[in-house]
C-alpha cells in the first residue's frame, strides 16, 4: 500500500490518507486492478482492507489524527455484514477505531445491483465507517449515484479539477457541488490537484479538503510529509 493525505485547508492537517494498492515492486494500481477477475475479486478486495489498516498502523496514522481511507468492490461484497468480519478483526487487533475509517467506492463496470450497494451503504455507516463517492463526475459516477445513495462524501474527479482556474465551465460545475454537499450535509474533496491555480480557484468556491501532488505524493508503506507553501 501507498498513502496519499486529503487535507483540511482550514486547519492545515491530514483530514485522512487515501490506501493505495502497488505491487511488491512498486507496480501501479492500474497493473494489479488489471489482474483482478470475477474468480479472485473478493479475496483481492478482503486482502487490501486488511493490508490497508496494518500498513496504515504500522506508518503511524494513529498519532496524526486522520482517517483512513480505503477503496473497495461493491461487487466482490455477497453480503455486507458477512464481508465485513474480516476488516472488523483486523481493526480491532490493530486497536484502529471503526469511526476513523472511510470506504471509498467507484464503479468502472455498472454495478451489479444498485439495491445491494445501497444496503452495502447502510451497513458500514451503522458500523460507523464513513462512505465516499470516488471519482464523481467520471464514469457511472455521477448525480444517479448522489440521488440514490447517502455517501458521507463526494471525492471529485481530476478531469473536474483539471485546469478549473482556466475553465468557467469546470467552476460553475463545481460551485453548483459545493452548493449541493452544503445543503445535503456531505464533504466534498477534490482529488488531483496539481497547480496552485487550481487550488486557488477551489478554495475560492468553497472547497475545503483538497488532495493531489500539489500537496503530496503517494509514498509507498509511509504517510507522506503535507507541503502547503
Amino acid at each position: 500500500m501507498a498513502f496519499q493525505p486529503i487535507v483540511d485547508m482550514q486547519s492545515g492537517r491530514p483530514f485522512a490518507y487515501e490506501a493505495l494498492v502497488r505491487g511488491p515492486n512498486g507496480e501501479g494500481a492500474a497493473t494489479i486492478l488489471s489482474r483482478v477477475t470475477p474468480e479472485n475479486r473478493y479475496a483481492f478486495d478482503q486482502a487490501c482492507r486488511v493490508k490497508a489498516i496494518e500498513t496504515a498502523m504500522a506508518a503511524g496514522i494513529i498519532a496524526t489524527g486522520a482517517r483512513l481511507s480505503i477503496n473497495f468492490l461493491p461487487n466482490a461484497v455477497y453480503s455486507p455484514m458477512a464481508c465485513i468480519q474480516l476488516t472488523l478483526r483486523t481493526a480491532e487487533r490493530s486497536g484502529f477505531p471503526l469511526d476513523r475509517l472511510i470506504f471509498e467506492f467507484t464503479e468502472n463496470e455498472h454495478m451489479a445491483s444498485p439495491d445491494h450497494v445501497g444496503s452495502i451503504i447502510d451497513t458500514y455507516r451503522r458500523i460507523g465507517f464513513a462512505v465516499a463517492i470516488d471519482d464523481f463526475g467520471a464514469g457511472h459516477a455521477g448525480l444517479d449515484l448522489f440521488a440514490r445513495f447517502t455517501p458521507d462524501m463526494v471525492k471529485l474527479d481530476m478531469e473536474l479539477v483539471r485546469d478549473i482556474d482556466a475553465d468557467p465551465r469546470r467552476r460553475a460545475i463545481v460551485r453548483a457541488m459545493v452548493m449541493l454537499c452544503a445543503e445535503l450535509d456531505t464533504i466534498l474533496i477534490a482529488e488531483g490537484i496539481e497547480t496552485e491555480g487550481e487550488a486557488a480557484a477551489l478554495r475560492a468556491l468553497g472547497v475545503r479538503y483538497f488532495q493531489g501532488y500539489l500537496l503530496a505524493r503517494a509514498e509507498f508503506e509511509r504517510l507522506p510529509e503535507i507541503c502547503l507553501a
